[in-house]
C-alpha cells in the first residue's frame, strides 16, 4: 500500500486527474512513480470510462488520497476530465491532467509548478515526454490552419515529411521554455481560473483532437500554453487507441473535421467543409483498412 510521507505539503494547491479506459498496469506504474514527481501529496481522481479490468478499483484500494469515480460509460478523454474536474474543490490552484500510461520522471510536476510562478498568465503547462525508447515526442505545436491541418491530416501517414507536418509538429523548435500554440494533453498542468475560464474540455471531441481545442482556447482567452523541457515524463501513447482501431480511426478524423469546422463556419465556407469532410472519410476508411491488413498480418507471424 502506498503510504504517504510524514511532514510535506498537503493537497490545497494542487490536485491531478486522469482517466482510465482498461489501464491495467499502467495505471500502477503511473501512481507509483507519481510519488517521485513532487514533495506534494496530491489528491488524485481516476476518472473511469467503464473500465472491467479492475484496475481503477485495485487502485483506490491500495494507494491513500485516490479516488475513484465511475463516468457510467465511455464518454470519451474531455468529458471524463471535466467531471472529475468538477470533484475539486475550486480554491485548489492546479490540476494536473495526464493520461495513466504516464510514467513520471523526478521532480516533473514540481517543476511544472515552479514554471506556472514564473509564467503566471500560464493557462497550461506541458512537460518534455520521452517515448518509451527514450527519443522526444513533439509535444508544444503550432495550431493547425484550414491549410496545414488538411495537409497534415491527408498527408501526415503516407508522406511524413511533407511540409503541413513539419510546420505543424514544429520538430525543430529548440527544447527550451516557451510558449506554444497547444500543448499534448497526455499531461498538463492546468490553472484551474484558465480552465473554468474556457468550460473546460469540449467533451464533443469523444478523443483526439480535445487538447487542440483545449490549447487554441486557452490561447484565445488570453491564457498562454507554456512548454517547460525542464519537466520531463515518459507517456506510452496509444494503448487505449490500439484495442479498437476501427473505432479509434474514425474518430480521429471526425475530430479533425470538427476541429476546422467550428473554425471556418458560414456559408461562404460550407464548400471548403464539405471537401474536408469528404477527404477525411476518405483517409479514414483507408486507415481503418491499413490497420486491418496491419492486425491480419500479425496474427498470421504469431500462427
Amino acid at each position: 500500500m502506498s503510504v504517504p510521507r510524514e511532514g510535506l505539503p498537503t493537497d490545497d494547491h494542487v490536485a491531478v486527474v486522469t482517466v482510465t479506459y482498461w489501464s491495467g498496469e499502467y495505471l500502477e506504474t503511473f501512481l507509483r512513480s507519481l510519488q517521485v514527481a513532487t514533495e506534494r501529496r496530491p489528491r488524485v481522481i481516476i476518472a473511469d470510462n467503464e473500465s472491467g479490468d479492475g484496475a481503477p478499483e485495485a487502485a483506490e484500494r491500495d494507494h491513500e488520497r485516490v479516488t475513484l469515480l465511475r463516468t457510467g460509460g465511455n464518454i470519451g478523454y474531455g468529458g471524463a476530465i471535466n467531471l472529475a474536474v468538477a470533484q475539486i474543490d475550486p480554491q485548489i490552484e492546479f490540476i494536473v491532467i495526464a493520461n495513466p500510461d504516464v510514467e513520471w520522471l523526478p521532480g516533473s510536476i514540481d517543476e511544472l509548478l515552479a514554471a506556472a510562478d514564473r509564467w503566471p498568465r500560464a493557462g497550461s503547462l506541458g512537460p518534455l515526454i520521452h517515448e518509451p525508447d527514450g527519443s522526444v515526442y513533439p509535444s508544444a505545436r503550432r495550431v493547425p490552419d484550414l491549410v496545414s491541418g488538411t495537409g497534415h491530416a491527408v498527408l501526415g501517414t503516407v508522406w511524413k515529411s511533407n511540409p503541413w507536418t513539419a510546420a505543424y509538429r514544429a520538430e525543430n523548435e529548440s527544447p527550451t521554455e516557451r510558449r506554444a500554440g497547444w500543448l499534448s494533453g497526455s499531461c498538463l498542468l492546468v490553472r484551474r481560473e484558465a480552465f473554468d475560464a474556457i468550460d473546460g474540455f469540449d467533451s464533443r471531441y469523444f478523443m483526439y483532437m480535445e487538447d487542440v481545442d483545449f490549447g487554441d482556447r486557452v490561447g484565445r482567452a488570453g491564457w498562454d500554453n507554456v512548454y517547460v523541457p525542464s519537466a520531463e515524463v515518459i507517456h506510452t501513447k496509444g494503448h487505449s487507441a490500439g484495442r479498437n482501431p476501427e473505432k479509434m480511426l474514425p474518430a480521429h478524423h471526425l475530430s479533425a473535421y470538427q476541429f476546422q469546422a467550428d473554425r471556418n463556419p458560414g456559408m461562404l465556407r460550407a464548400p471548403l467543409r464539405l471537401a474536408l469532410r469528404v477527404g477525411l472519410a476518405v483517409r479514414s476508411r483507408l486507415a481503418v483498412r491499413s490497420a486491418r491488413r496491419a492486425s491480419s498480418a500479425e496474427t498470421s507471424e504469431k500462427s
